[in-house]
């Protein structure tokens, strides 16, 4: 049976997901917060075997608790929603199985377009760490490893020194189950991991890359927190955050004429069609373009 830590760890990422990406207010956060806890607390009695991968049985099983609780419809409904939302995240980052998916929600809830930065204001968030900064090197480095890996939040804080090779320009990323690849770095992200590793990181010692002031580990929210104070700097939308620039990094790559493939492999996605998303994105781009610019748009 999957351990309670895990669905509780999904449940902190998936509300920094709701007020970063999603720009939800706090009220609305902590609502779905509380639903979802009721939920965590039926799963760890042992009534779902794998979170990730829930039944239609054990599903009609939990609409059937919260009836015995005695919750008024309207409260069974929003208790629902907040389920469908979070397994919209899951899906969205690959941490839940597809079958549960389509035993939650119809189609059009899963084909919300993840919002995305342009190359320019990219280079804004890149450039926004300044040398006053206290952590200027280790925060340039963090941001440019993001932008170009496409690497999610918790693969770039659990990365470590034996997994970084500058001298090749690649790193090996975990992912989901631990399934290792490949992904290369750019050579202004090279530059930003030397002087950083070189200088930055000097005098600490720890087998991961990214560091605190205490010379522990970064934690995903500490990363997010980063992220949104560059965010705020450069004047950039609300919403932006690591995950902005997953995306970001994945649509740059196939409006520049990559291999749906290629990227498929650089995200670590399962599943083509997951990556598939990304081409819909850069077609709303175009339609934008077309209607901006076009005599009859």
């Amino acid at each position: 049976m999957i351990a309670a830590s895990e669905l509780s760890e999904e449940l902190t990422a998936f509300r920094e997901y709701l007020r970063a990406e999603r720009g939800m207010a706090d009220n609305t956060v902590i609502s779905y917060g509380h639903d979802l806890e009721r939920f965590a607390e039926w799963v760890a009695l042992g009534r779902m075997r794998d979170f990730r991968k829930p039944t239609l049985g054990e599903l009609g099983d939990y609409i059937s608790f919260l009836r015995d609780e005695q919750l008024a419809p309207a409260s069974v409904a929003r208790h629902l929603v907040a389920l469908k939302m979070m397994y919209r995240f899951l899906k969205l980052e690959e941490r839940a199985d597809a079958s549960a998916v389509e035993l939650l929600a119809s189609p059009a809830l899963w084909e919300r377009i993840p919002t995305i930065l342009s190359p320019e204001s990219v280079e804004k968030l890149l450039a926004s760490p300044l040398p006053a900064d206290r952590f200027y090197l280790r925060d340039r480095a963090l941001l440019e490893t993001l932008y170009a890996t496409g690497c999610r939040a918790s693969e770039v804080v659990n990365l470590k020194l034996v997994d970084v090779h500058l001298d090749s320009a690649y790193c090996k990323a975990f992912g989901k189950g631990s399934k290792q690849r490949i992904v290369p770095l750019g050579s202004k992200a090279v530059r930003a991991l030397r002087a950083y590793l070189g200088d930055g990181r000097a005098e600490m010692t720890g087998e991961h890359v990214f560091l605190s002031r205490a010379g522990r580990k970064l934690d995903r929210e500490t990363l997010w927190m980063i992220v949104k104070k560059y965010v705020k700097r450069a004047g950039l939308p609300k919403k932006t955050s690591p995950h902005t620039l997953r995306h970001s990094f994945a649509t740059h790559l196939l409006s520049g004429g990559a291999d749906l493939r290629a990227v498929q492999e650089m995200l670590g996605h399962a599943s083509i069609g997951t990556t598939q998303i990304y081409t819909h994105v850069d077609r709303n781009r175009l339609k934008e373009m077309h209607r901006r610019f076009h005599p009859r748009g």
